[in-house]
């Protein structure tokens, strides 16, 4: 259930901030991908805090449970406030926007590090954490299609512009907000974090994060991967907008189209894994997003059916991704403890949440300069044209920049060598050591 508060926090701002910013608040295309970059930007350095101080944390609820129900309400909260400001002053209205992402920025490190440590506690298994990442992803889809399909409908349900906004920010919010009370309460009972000795300072802390080979193979595919996606992602709307030419069903359309197939091939991606291993698996997903990406060039002169078919075969990769790296994840963890007896759960996630939330602001940032390069004009809450550059731009943002991103990345995959032999290995020289 935690999933469906990172899910509407990680999916909404990409989708929908950029196009706030340049369309309604009439802030150039340029500052406004800064304006999505730099709040998410500041947890890069938060996010390895907010896991140290989770790794240290004693509490009767354990030492990451109070952060799912305190950090998880306020990002509730401060996400309303994005799109709340005053709307006299239009400029003071998007300086008000970027401070509230800022500070819901900071929310969310503390709720998604200690969240995203809790597996590698919970079990110590190495197929069981693939079916634990089964479960997660297959919520994080529903939050991802809850609040990424129907976030655009309420603003232009509820009178577009503005006030369509706000609505959405308030319907947001309350996903949020009942993901994290969900996610406590549920979890109540389950195995927490055991104390031990951990590293004496952050600094000292990240150098055994570097150490780890694995890990760092691993965070960097998934960084760069998550980039292209959310390069893809800010483009969704200008692509209904312009490229299709359907602005009020085609993002919920699209949207839907790519995150809908991953609650049907989930069990499927789950046997995969299972036959081929979780590596050659996240090679085979991220191998069929990328070319499904590059196919989508031609969604200039294609219906739009094939396009939401290519999408489809995109979310089909776009959850095997995600299953795989997951659950590849508390495997790095868990040799980390093997080899080193120290308790780093935050440090890594910390980490790795530092590296996904930075994906993500970059990937808007990304887009932003496509707009920028291709002459975008930005308006205040009213249609204008837009040159073909423009269009060219959106469409290319959309399609080639996502799966250069995504694809050539997959190559580092090959000096990964965790598996279960390995973590076995690890393990028995840890009980005679």
């Amino acid at each position: 259930m935690g999933s469906l508060a990172t899910g509407a926090f990680g999916t909404v701002p990409g989708l929908l901030l950029l196009p706030y910013l340049t369309d309604n608040l009439g802030v150039t295309a340029g500052l406004a991908g800064v304006l999505v970059l730099l709040p998410k930007a500041w947890d890069v350095i938060l996010n390895p805090v907010a896991g140290r101080i989770s790794d240290r944390t004693r509490s009767r609820w354990g030492p990451r449970r109070p952060y799912l129900l305190i950090a998880g309400l306020a990002m509730a909260v401060l996400f309303a406030g994005m799109f709340a400001a005053p709307v006299s002053d239009l400029t003071i209205a998007a300086v008000l926007c970027a401070v509230a992402f800022l500070l819901t920025a900071s929310a969310f490190a503390f709720f998604q590090v200690p969240y995203v440590a809790m597996p590698a506690e919970i079990t110590d298994d190495y197929t069981e954490r693939t079916r634990l990442m089964t479960w997660r992803v297959a919520i994080l889809a529903v939050a991802i299609l809850v609040s990424g399909a129907i976030a655009p409908l309420i603003v232009s349900g509820t009178g577009g512009g503005i006030t369509g906004y706000r609505w959405m920010g308030a319907f947001v919010a309350c996903l949020i907000a009942v993901g994290a009370v969900a996610a406590f309460v549920g979890t109540r009972g389950t195995v927490s974090g055991r104390v031990s000795e951990s590293e004496p300072s952050l600094r000292a802390s990240l150098r055994v994060a570097r150490r780890n080979h694995p890990f760092m193979v691993l965070l960097t595919v998934f960084v760069v991967q998550t980039i292209g996606i959310a390069t893809m992602l800010a483009g969704v709307k200008y692509v209904a907008d312009h490229v299709l030419r359907r602005p009020d069903d085609g993002p919920t359309v699209l949207f839907a189209c790519f995150v809908g197939p991953a609650l049907l091939v989930m069990p499927l991606w789950n046997r995969i894994g299972k036959a081929i291993g979780k590596r050659k698996a996240l090679v085979l997903s991220s191998s069929v997003m990328a070319s499904s990406a590059a196919a989508l060039v031609a969604a200039w002169w294609l219906p739009a059916a094939p396009v939401y078919a290519i999408v489809a075969l995109m979310g089909v990769g776009y959850a095997g991704q995600q299953v795989f790296a997951l659950a590849m994840l508390p495997d790095c963890i868990a040799y980390d403890d093997l080899r080193t007896g120290r308790r780093q759960a935050g440090v890594f996630t910390g980490l790795w949440t530092a590296g996904e939330t930075f994906g993500l602001a970059l990937g808007p940032g990304v887009f932003a300069l496509a707009l920028t390069l291709g002459g975008y004009v930005s308006s205040a809450a009213h249609t204008v044209g837009q040159p073909d550059s423009a269009r060219w731009a959106i469409l290319l943002g959309f399609t080639v920049v996502p799966a250069l991103l995504i694809g050539p990345v997959t190559a580092l995959l090959g000096r990964y060598r965790l598996d279960e032999s390995t973590l076995e290995d690890a393990r028995a020289k840890r009980q005679l050591g």
